[in-house]
């Protein structure tokens, strides 16, 4: 092998990073190297080369073999990265003259062999000459692969302009979801398509996800594409797999559980995967084996910093389309908008040292002041990037959109949830039994159904310590893409006022104005929170109960989010009457925020519950319920179907809980604080404070010991004159006609500790 004229492999030990660096020369731009910063920096040159270099000119001979120079005698095809990336020519020293004229058809031999913008098609000939005449001729792969890119784009266009000749208008595209786009969608779609690998900015509202659906599907149908990787954040997996199946009807695979599971799942032959950025460093062997096509991007605006080891990670995978969505691409600086357009095409606005130098305005000091000469960089991106503002079109947009979000829950929040629901099942499970309740059950079955709800929010509702839960992070990311709208306003309702304690948090830590409008306000100062936050520019929030809405008009803001929903139907009709009412000139954004694997989901699937609660049961926080006859049969079939509705969810580790969330994480709180009532004095929620449990039955078997004691005496009354069973205990024989009395046996656990007691009482007795 040439010991100086030769590809090595250059390895950092930190990164553990390897890259293949080709020596021809000891000059800028002779040689190459396959990292990501030689492809940009527009030097010719890197580190990797400068130390390959410097390296080989430490060795016997260097002197003379540089200034004699690289002269093969083999051709090659390769590809220069200076101030613009040109594929070129170097005819060998053995190179025939028919290929040498061949190759001056497509390469200005004035210009280093430069190959001619139009007239790449002749290189399949040129090639073909060279095996004829039995000469060498190496082409680099980045120059094939930079051929490839162009001559798949000119396919693309001209497949497009076939199959849509209509362009956005075609009617064709109106059959690629399940539901119509709008045809700034189909716009959207197809220009996305067109470029291969885009960025969709449009404002929040504005349907980006459809957008992207509409790519995938139009790739997958004439593109040959069969793997899409979705990648968003944690708390929107579920929800993209939701729209997937709901939009274009496709199965998806959403990434989670440990390592091993992961990898099986890689492992499948799927259309389309879900995974999050906190997956993507541990990933991202996996994610190379599998080898996505198509590679969506959504929330882009999380990895800004390219320092952040998820960042780093996205940039490292390969795909050969992909599709960046983000309604915010540019937030405070423009190092943002360099490291987002980075993953689309790491060669469009060239260098960050010579981008920033060109446009950033400082001071004396070298503090950066502003920045000018911006419409030049939106010209550069204008190949590669979309981007329409609501004004632009208004008059395409419904006039109302509603939109569930559903959001994971962290550890804690699940382990609250989860033992509420214990409480709840233990419940149902002895309404089956006996189909009897009493009065303390009721209450307790009420108060559980109501932590389980206060902790799909946030721990801080049940414990006012900690703040484990994702909703009010979630919040604060839509409020950063819906404020950079300078007039946007935004109402958000919650049941319980401590919602609005956590918000506040990540207003105050934003510097974004607001009032908490709520039943405690006192009427005479009502008008003046309207008033402040229809006429300040600066009040852009308002924090609103159900039991401070009544009689609000708040047409000036067009967005409205429920923190949770509530359970009576006119209740949540009622919220958005708020703002989706006469005088509202803006179409209307609702956002509802629903946990993954909880109470809230099953509600989705259930409204029969929501009508049997239409009372204001939970809604309205009453410390007592006392229900009857069929009534409470309604209510207990319900609360068994939607318990039963609620799907499996993947619990947040503490890794993805931390990772991009602006709230602090508090002290753990104390356990079993929030589980349970002891008596007919429960507070069961309300607007101002967290249901507090009863003790726990299972801790002191005397209550049910009396409470199967009283059961049993029940069903013994009902065998009475009783020519048929009228008690779930009381079984008849249908050969003989004999009844028999069955009584349940009691959860083990409990039936132990009765064990334990009676053993102790009988004890006591002897002694």
């Amino acid at each position: 092998m040439q010991p100086f004229f030769s590809e090595f492999r250059v390895s950092n030990p930190q990164t553990k990073s390897t890259y293949r660096v080709t020596m021809r020369g000891k000059h800028s731009g002779d040689n190459d190297c396959a990292c990501p910063d030689y492809a940009s920096n527009e030097l010719g040159t890197c580190k990797h080369i400068e130390f390959t270099l410097a390296t080989l000119e430490k060795k016997r001979g260097a002197k003379a073999t540089f200034a004699h120079g690289y002269h093969p005698p083999f051709s090659e095809l390769y590809l220069r990265s200076d101030s613009t990336r040109t594929v070129h020519f170097r005819p060998g020293t053995d190179c025939p003259a028919a290929v040498r004229k061949a190759a001056a058809l497509s390469f200005d031999e004035g210009c280093d062999w430069r190959l001619r913008d139009e007239r790449p098609a002749t290189l399949d000939r040129l090639m073909a000459l060279a095996a004829e005449n039995g000469h060498e001729l190496r082409a680099h792969d980045d120059a094939l692969d930079f051929l490839a890119g162009r001559r798949d784009a000119d396919r693309r266009s001209l497949t497009l302009d076939s199959l849509f000749p209509r362009g956005a208008a075609d009617p064709s595209l109106n059959k690629l979801l399940k539901v119509p786009l709008y045809p700034y969608q189909t716009e959207g779609a197809l220009f996305a398509v067109r470029a291969g690998r885009a960025l969709i900015g449009d404002e929040m509202g504005l349907g980006k996800t459809i957008q992207a659906l509409a790519v995938a599907e139009i790739m997958a149908k004439h593109f040959a594409v069969s793997k899409v990787l979705v990648i968003c954040p944690t708390s929107l997996k579920y929800q993209w797999q939701n729209e997937i199946a709901r939009f274009s009807g496709r199965d998806s695979r959403v990434i989670a559980s440990g390592r091993a599971q992961r990898q099986k799942d890689y492992a499948l032959d799927d259309f389309c995967k879900i995974t999050n950025y906190e997956k993507l460093q541990p990933d991202l062997d996996l994610i190379t084996a599998w080898a996505p096509e198509l590679v969506i991007v959504d929330e882009a605006q999380r990895v800004k910093n390219w320092n952040t080891v998820a960042a780093r990670a996205l940039k490292r995978i390969d795909s050969p389309y992909a599709v960046v969505l983000t309604g915010t691409p540019l937030e405070n600086k423009l190092e943002e908008l360099i490291s987002i357009v980075q993953f689309v095409d790491q060669h469009r606005l060239g260098p960050t040292w010579k981008l920033l130098h060109e446009h950033q305005v400082k001071d004396e000091s070298g503090r950066v002041t502003g920045y000018t000469g911006l419409e030049k960089i939106g010209q550069t991106l204008a190949p590669i990037m979309i981007r329409r503002r609501k004004t632009e079109v208004l008059m395409q947009l419904p006039e109302r959109t509603d939109q569930n979000l559903l959001v994971p829950m962290t550890e804690l929040q699940m382990t609250y949830h989860q033992e509420n629901a214990e409480v709840v099942t233990k419940i149902v499970q002895r309404w089956r039994r006996v189909k009897f309740l009493s009065d303390q059950d009721q209450r307790r079955l009420t108060c559980a159904l109501q932590n389980m709800r206060m902790s799909c929010n946030s721990t801080y509702l049940l414990d006012q310590e900690s703040d484990h839960g994702v909703k009010a992070d979630e919040l604060a990311a839509l409020f950063d893409e819906l404020f950079e709208q300078p007039d946007a306003k935004a109402v958000v309702f919650s049941q319980w006022t401590r919602t609005h304690d956590i918000v506040i948090r990540r207003l105050e830590a934003r510097g974004i104005g607001y009032v908490s409008f709520h039943g405690g306000v006192p009427s005479e100062k009502r008008p003046s929170l309207v008033k402040r936050f229809r006429d300040d520019p600066g009040c852009r929030v308002f924090l609103s109960t159900d039991a401070g809405s009544t009689g609000l008009n708040l047409q000036h803001a067009s967005t409205l989010v429920n923190m949770d929903l509530p359970w009576n139907p006119a209740s949540l009709e009622q919220r958005i009457a708020r703002i989706h009412r006469m005088g509202q000139k803006r179409p209307v954004r609702i956002v509802n925020f629903v946990a993954k694997g909880t109470i809230e989901e099953g509600m989705l699937s259930v409204l029969a519950f929501k009508r049997s609660l239409s009372a204001g049961i939970l809604d309205g926080g009453t410390s007592e319920i006392s229900l009857g006859g069929s009534r409470l049969s309604r209510f207990m079939r319900d609360v068994e179907s939607v318990t039963g509705h609620m799907s499996e969810g993947e619990a947040m580790t503490p890794v993805e809980e931390t990772a991009g969330m602006a709230a602090e994480t508090q002290a753990a709180p104390m356990r079993g604080a929030h589980v349970v009532p002891t008596g007919t004095g429960a507070e069961i929620g309300g607007e101002h404070g967290a249901a507090q449990a009863p003790t726990n039955m299972d801790a002191n078997p005397w209550p049910a010991l009396v409470q199967i004691g009283a059961q049993l005496l029940s069903a013994l009354v009902a065998t009475r004159d009783a020519t048929t069973p009228v008690h779930p205990w009381i079984e008849c024989d249908p050969a003989t006609g004999a009844r028999h009395f069955k009584v349940p046996l009691p959860p083990p656990q409990t039936a132990r500790r009765l064990a334990d007691a009676l053993s102790a009482l009988a004890d006591a007795l002897r002694a």
